[in-house]
């Protein structure tokens, strides 16, 4: 029973943490931590940074111009370049969060065959089950490729993407395992008992070939961004121009950075 469940939150984790790692922009690692809490939407006419609350609200650039919040935004050359870098880079990591994205949900519902196909004993409930996960699989695949994969980067979508497809096939796989375990402990049949301990045993080794591998490949490539999203922050740090209350522009943040100003403000209210 341990290792069942032990497998079905092993699907379970695959499949949210790729779409997790897609959705915040956040690699989970303790050297790489960012985020953003703007929409993005990358255009061949520009980049546009939006969200309903804070300051500014609305940013566009594109080929060195900054606009921000309706106002043209005048930058010096270098700042000029600098933001030609930014949205030359950002545009290179949105196909990039799509497929790290596309591959933790690939590998999510893999486990969840896997651990199905173990389990499921009726040719029947197979087949139905099987049919329902793959159309999960593909509204998943689709809200991806309809989100990330056309440059629109929105906070809640991967959230959908998960509640709609992915949390109702883990429900669905999670009922059915834990319901043919209860039945054989229920029924008193030994032997049913032992062929399902020795099933749930045996998908240590068949994750172990079969998703492991894809599983580290996809970690290595999301942590393989974390120079790239360094790079990022250390363009805003490098801008000249400040907004109009006279604070610079910051699309992007780090974990560490925020935890600093939040332990900066703390000591100034106490020192109040």
């Amino acid at each position: 029973m341990r290792t069942t469940f032990m497998a079905c939150a092993m699907a379970a984790a695959f499949a949210f943490g790729g779409a997790a790692q897609a959705r915040d922009i956040s690699i989970h690692d303790d050297q790489c931590g960012f985020a953003t809490d703007y929409d993005v939407s990358v255009t061949p006419d520009g980049i546009d940074f939006s969200r309903d609350a804070g300051h500014p609200g609305k940013v566009f650039m594109h080929d060195g111009h900054l606009r921000v919040d309706g106002h043209d935004v005048t930058v010096s050359g270098d700042d000029a370049t600098r933001l030609r870098q930014y949205e030359q880079e950002v545009r290179a990591l949105m196909p990039e969060a799509a497929g790290i994205a596309r591959e933790g949900v690939n590998i999510g519902f893999a486990a969840m065959r896997t651990v199905l196909m173990t389990f499921a004993e009726n040719d029947s409930d197979r087949r139905q089950m099987v049919d329902k996960l793959d159309r999960n699989h593909r509204m998943a695949l689709a809200s991806i490729d309809n989100g990330l994969g056309k440059g629109v980067w929105k906070q809640h979508a991967m959230d959908e993407v998960m509640e709609n497809g992915i949390e109702s096939s883990v429900s669905d796989l999670v009922g059915k395992v834990t319901g043919e375990a209860v039945t054989a402990a229920l029924s008193g049949d030994q032997s049913k008992v032992a062929a399902l301990e020795a099933r749930a045993n045996s998908l240590d080794k068949t994750i172990d070939k079969e998703i492991d591998k894809r599983a580290d490949e996809l970690d290595k490539h999301a942590k393989a961004l974390c120079p790239r999203l360094a790079s990022l922050e250390q363009l805003q740090h490098q801008f000249q121009f400040r907004l109009q209350d006279g604070s610079r522009l910051q699309l992007l943040s780090h974990k560490d950075t925020d935890n600093k100003k939040l332990a900066t403000a703390t000591d100034h209210a106490r020192a109040d």
